[in-house]
């Protein structure tokens, strides 16, 4: 513990994006057969550094088959928060959860990113002994500790009980419980993030593990059985306060993203597939005198296909969906960025007013049929997937992967691991860096990124920009 809050650590979304640009990125790599560990990529991402695009160290678990995904810090700028209670933490340990293993591992970055390290590992029968649940999805540091989501309850299927969150100790990383007490109708989960001061948190929805571990059930997609609805919570009570369903044929509701000024009380969930016209759709939800509502605010169509050029699985569409699968929001709340994993298309929105966005940049790299090239001759397989975005709002960064079971269904020719990097332009629109494009480790897969210092899928905010 500090004497001081960590300089890293900004009261507003504003201040925030004055802050240092960043120098390196960590990224996450997994093994999609287990035959090896995961592991921690740290990149150079300055562009006057002679490593610039180059992984210059990693971190190699001692264990396989984890399956990584969600990580965060252990602490952010939800930290000044005037109700916490823990003002003095540094942002140093990233939590890394194992989906497949629940395995939890804690990475300590004293010293700097090329010095990141384990500094200890949770095993499954803890997060199971005192939760519960398994399958551990989501990091989100609060004020007063780390928030995990899960994909799974109980049992060895992860269905002997319903999936949620639980809050582990963010100094000795113990885990200490469930974060429910009230779940109402919630029986699903997939993200989660909140307004602190305004006191609620919201949260999406995917599956349940027998319908995502061994690939997407088509049945069960064409049933509408994957999530369709988004819960929001009374934070402090940590109760369900409202459900909202988007409609059964708005099929997995997955990443969502509040604006980042407390004072707008509203934000944006993708979702993935409407099964009635293979679109993909972002919405808008705000809260009006209590109450929370949510709008379907835009969409974004398939792109016909022959049947030759597509997976088994698309063959009897004769089309690609785009396939939102995740979805990032600039600190001044401006630009919404959204991949289309199936088109193989990075969209920007222009969500100055968040109940019309409007389509202000957009490249495109890999995808199911396109397959397009990037401007550096590299051959990104794959599409856009997990997105980052500098502080400063002026880059943004992306890797190929999504889940390695649903990888070998969508892109049955494999996704060797890839990240790229597109730079903002001043009144919007998107461009690739045609020097950056990071090549791992062979057999590797990348997931989610984190920014040095913070990034904008990071921080919570407690005090209104000025």
């Amino acid at each position: 513990m500090t004497v001081r809050p960590d300089p890293t650590f900004y009261a507003t979304a504003k201040l925030a994006m004055q802050a240092p640009v960043e120098n390196f990125a960590y990224t996450l790599m997994l093994s999609p057969d287990f035959s090896k560990p995961d592991g921690l990529a740290v990149v150079d991402v300055n562009p006057e550094s002679q490593d610039y695009g180059k992984i210059v160290h990693s971190v190699i678990m001692p264990n396989k088959g984890d399956e990584f995904h969600h990580f965060g810090w252990n602490a952010c700028s939800s930290a000044l928060s005037p109700l916490n209670g823990h003002p003095f933490l540094q942002r140093r340990f990233l939590i890394i959860p194992g989906m497949r293993s629940s395995r939890i591992y804690v990475i300590d970055t004293e010293g700097g990113p090329t010095n990141a390290k384990i500094h200890k590992i949770i095993e499954p029968k803890e997060v199971f002994a005192k939760t519960g649940y398994s399958r551990p999805h989501t990091i989100h540091c609060g004020p007063e500790g780390i928030y995990v989501s899960t994909l799974g309850g109980g049992g060895a299927d992860g269905t002997d009980g319903p999936p949620g969150i639980f809050i582990m100790d963010c100094e000795t990383f113990d885990v200490i419980g469930r974060y429910e007490i009230d779940r109402g109708p919630q029986d699903k989960q997939y993200d989660f993030w909140w307004n602190l001061p305004r006191d609620y948190m919201v949260s999406s929805e995917w599956a349940l593990p027998p319908q995502f571990e061994n690939g997407i059930v088509p049945e069960d997609l064409l049933s509408n059985k994957y999530g369709h609805r988004i819960h929001f919570w009374n934070l402090r009570e940590r109760r369900n306060a409202q459900t909202i369903d988007l409609g059964a044929n708005h099929q997995m509701a997955l990443e969502v993203r509040p604006a980042h000024d407390p004072v707008k009380e509203y934000g944006f969930v993708g979702v993935v597939v409407d099964t009635t016209n293979l679109e993909g759709s972002i919405w808008t939800w705000w809260r009006d005198d209590g109450k929370f509502h949510c709008k379907k605010t835009a969409t974004i169509p398939p792109e016909g296909a022959t049947k030759d050029d597509l997976p088994p699985l698309l063959q009897g569409f004769e089309a690609v969906p785009p396939l939102v699968t995740d979805i990032d929001l600039s600190l001044d709340d401006r630009f919404l960025y959204v991949s289309c994993w199936g088109t193989g298309e990075m969209r920007q929105y222009d969500v100055t007013d968040p109940m019309k966005p409007k389509l202000s940049g957009s490249v495109h790299i890999g995808g199911i049929t396109r397959k397009t090239k990037h401007s550096s001759g590299g051959d990104y397989r794959g599409g856009p997937q997990m997105v980052e975005i500098s502080r400063d709002g002026k880059r943004v960064y992306w890797t190929n992967s999504l889940y390695s079971t649903w990888d070998e269904q969508f892109y049955p020719g494999g996704i060797p691991a890839a990240m790229v990097k597109a730079d903002v332009g001043e009144n919007g629109g998107i461009t690739l860096d045609k020097d950056f494009y990071v090549e791992f480790p062979e057999g590797y897969r990348a997931h989610q990124i984190r920014l040095e210092g913070g990034d904008c899928s990071t921080d919570s905010f407690c005090y209104p920009s000025v």
